[in-house]
C-alpha cells in the first residue's frame, strides 16, 4: 500500500514539475520555481527513506512475532503434557498402596 501511494505521489510530483516547466507561472520567477522543485524533490527523497526504514522495521517486528508464535505453541504443548501427566499421577483414593504406585509407574513408562 505504501509503495503504491509513494508511486502515485511520485507521478504527481513529476506532473507538477512538467507543468511548472512548460507553463512558467507568472507569479513566480524561474529561480523560485527551481527552488520549489528542488524542495519537493528533497521531500520526496525523505519520504522514500522513511518508507524504506518503516519496511525494515516492520519486517523485524513480523519476524519477532513469528518467533513468539512458535515459542508460545511449544510452551502451550508442554503445559498441556504436564497437566496431563499430573492428572495421571494423582492417586485415586486417600490411601495408595505400593502396588498401585508401581502399576501407575509401569503405565506411565
Amino acid at each position: 500500500e505504501l509503495e503504491d501511494q509513494l508511486t502515485a505521489k511520485s507521478k504527481t510530483l513529476d506532473e507538477l514539475k512538467q507543468s511548472l516547466a512548460s507553463n512558467g507561472s507568472a507569479e513566480q520567477s524561474p529561480e523560485a520555481q527551481s527552488l520549489r522543485i528542488a524542495e519537493l524533490c528533497e521531500m520526496k527523497d525523505s519520504i522514500v527513506n522513511q518508507v524504506t526504514q518503516l519496511k525494515a522495521s516492520m519486517e523485524s517486528i513480523l519476524e519477532q512475532w513469528r518467533a513468539y508464535d512458535e515459542i508460545y505453541a511449544e510452551v502451550s504443548l508442554m503445559t498441556t503434557r504436564y497437566v496431563y501427566c499430573i492428572d495421571q499421577c494423582k492417586p485415586s483414593g486417600e490411601e495408595v498402596s505400593l502396588e498401585a504406585l508401581k502399576k501407575q509407574v509401569q503405565t506411565l513408562q
